[in-house]
């Protein structure tokens, strides 16, 4: 899956082609690791993505747009000062190195012609995008790298810019087919063909020499050791015609895609070691083709770095309310004793007459229990009997009025547990960034985020409810969050629509929308399917969901959102994972 130096190489080329002449036109910064710069030239405009994340690090022509911070960050200004209005005048590649670098014919302050470099390095978790002046010095990097992170190349602003330290392998740019095979060859003879290629070539990924031991061995496993003299010339071959794919940038996009339709990996050449286990999609360029691979990928990525503060949030505050529901719970079962405090007082009411004044305790008659036996009754030697018949007295009616007020703080407590878990459900079940901006306004309205200040919030129209048509030509509307929940179950459905939750769980309020006919039972359990599929409970094989007619759900004075009470239901088992 990794993007490597050939595949580079022909990325390289088709960004010449819009880019040589082009100017920057703007600069932004999606998030802390990537980079999207839009170039304007007279044959028009174009958006060319760079991101340095560990495991999806590329450049490449972009049609995805991305969602920008309010507040560009320092490096994004940087650039914007720097590289505004530059002109593009070369793009250039070390041999099959994993980097490109980008000239920019750029003026500084005082009105000099001066020309700026941007690197691109893609090496894993060590992906960076490095702007450099005309003498090699490092203005500053997305990534800095100073001593305490490594010894042996920093990344720092005022250093010298070096090339990362290069590996021991051949470049097919500069070395001959057989040439590789006689490196290959002098590895250790029992390892195996693809490993072998991999650790003698430069700039070839691993899809790369599998394909190439695959046409080698036509499908059978080998290792250096058991290589024929036929297939030592098939691999010399096929080493060739990898070469002129390389050096005549004959290569073509290529991904497989597995039977889920869900992308497995890319190359610039034809893949045929799958066999029937994926399908070979040839892409329109190679641009287009990593945009299509790293879409999905990458907005989950994003939105799950997003969503992280508010997870954390969310997962204090349900912490710190189980460990105070814990604490009240334990105190809860103190007061349940406050009985023994009302029959301590009565009994020392009882024997005032025999209580000398100053003994520390008694043992009294229990006239509340047959046979009268007795029981020992601590004292305060510093309080006459009366007195401390009026101490018990006080503590009983102190832990009854206690248990009152923590019977009812508990409840609060549990419910706002609830409302944390639903809110923390539809976290889960976000997919775009407007998804996101919701709960968190919704957190804000509740009081668990603070607003910013200085800024005037811009209201935004609320995104529709999900919308799904099932059997016989019903809709079935499911909310997102708990605010949309509210507006659909109160506000958007009709009395006589049927309303659905998963039992006991949380989830999205979905609701039938009827339009007056009578729902059929396929209807009904498809629209249940799809309340337990948005649901905490998705991942269960046998769901309860319980539905009612709309008009037999009701919101309770002052409950928070998406928190509704429901009368007169049944209950439907189902498949999440159903039709």
């Amino acid at each position: 899956m990794a993007l490597d130096g050939a595949f580079l190489r022909h990325i390289g080329e088709e960004l010449k082609g819009p880019l040589l002449g082009a100017r920057v036109d703007k600069i932004h910064q999606p998030n802390r690791e990537e980079l999207v710069m839009a170039f304007r030239s007279r044959e028009g405009a174009c958006k060319v993505l760079f991101s340095a994340r560990a495991n999806s690090a590329r450049v490449h022509l972009t049609q995805v747009a991305l969602e920008n911070p309010k507040q560009p960050p320092m490096l994004c200004m940087l650039l914007r000062k720097k590289l505004q209005g530059a002109k593009v005048t070369a793009i250039r590649q070390p041999e099959l190195e994993r980097l490109l670098h980008f000239d920019f014919d750029a003026v500084n302050d005082l009105g000099d012609h001066v020309t700026l470099t941007l690197t691109m390095e893609i090496m894993g978790k060590y992906s960076n995008i490095i702007l450099t002046d005309e003498n090699g010095k490092i203005i500053d990097a997305l990534k800095r790298v100073d001593a305490e992170m490594s010894s042996q190349r920093l990344v720092l602003p005022g250093l010298t810019y070096r090339l990362p330290p290069p590996q021991d392998k051949l470049c097919l740019l500069t070395h001959t087919a057989q040439e590789a095979v006689a490196a290959m060859r002098a590895l250790p003879r029992d390892m195996e063909l693809s490993k072998a290629l991999l650790a003698a070539l430069q700039g070839v990924s691993p899809i790369v020499c599998r394909e190439v031991a695959y046409q080698v061995g036509r499908g059978r496993e080998l290792t250096v050791m058991t290589l024929t003299e036929e297939q030592l010339f098939r691999l010399q071959f096929f080493l060739q015609q990898l070469k002129d794919t390389i050096t005549g940038r004959a290569g073509r996009p290529y991904m497989a895609v597995d039977p889920k339709r869900k992308p497995m990996d890319f190359s610039f050449m034809d893949i045929h070691q799958y066999g029937t286990a994926a399908v070979i999609r040839q892409g329109e360029t190679f641009s287009r083709l990593l945009d299509d691979f790293y879409r999905e990928k990458d907005q989950l990525e994003r939105m799950r770095v997003r969503e992280q503060d508010l997870l954390r949030m969310l997962s204090n505050h349900s912490e710190r309310l189980s460990r105070k529901m814990a604490a009240q719970r334990e105190e809860l079962l103190q007061c349940a004793q406050r009985d023994a405090l009302r029959v301590a007082g009565d009994l020392i009411s009882a024997n005032l007459y025999s209580l000398p004044k100053g003994v520390r305790a008694a043992d009294l008659p229990d006239y509340y229990q047959e046979g009268q036996p007795l029981v020992h009754i601590k004292l305060d030697p510093a309080l006459t009997p009366s007195q401390n018949a009026q101490k018990y007295y006080k503590e009983y009616r102190k832990a009854k009025t206690a248990e009152e007020k923590l019977g009812e703080q508990i409840a609060l407590a549990e419910k706002e547990l609830l409302y944390l878990d639903s809110v923390l459900d539809a976290l889960a079940r976000a997919e775009t960034e407007r998804d996101l901006t919701e709960i968190r306004a919704e957190l804000t309205e509740q009081g668990y985020l603070r607003a910013q200040r200085g800024k005037k919030a811009r209201k935004e129209a609320p995104s529709a409810p999900l919308r799904f048509e099932v059997a016989d030509g019903f809709t079935v509307l499911v909310g997102r969050n708990n605010r949309q929940n509210d507006q659909l179950t109160m506000r958007t459905a009709n009395n006589n629509d049927w309303w659905f939750h998963v039992k006991n769980s949380p989830g999205s309020h979905t609701v039938l929308v009827t339009e007056g006919r009578a729902p059929t039972q396929a209807a009904m359990e498809q629209a249940a399917v799809l309340a337990a599929r948005h649901s905490r409970a998705r991942g269960s094989s046998q769901v309860p969901v319980d539905y009612t007619q709309v008009r037999h759900v009701s919101k309770p004075q002052g409950a928070r959102p998406g928190m509704v009470i429901y009368v007169q239901y049944k209950t439907l088992f189902v498949d999440p994972n159903g039709a």
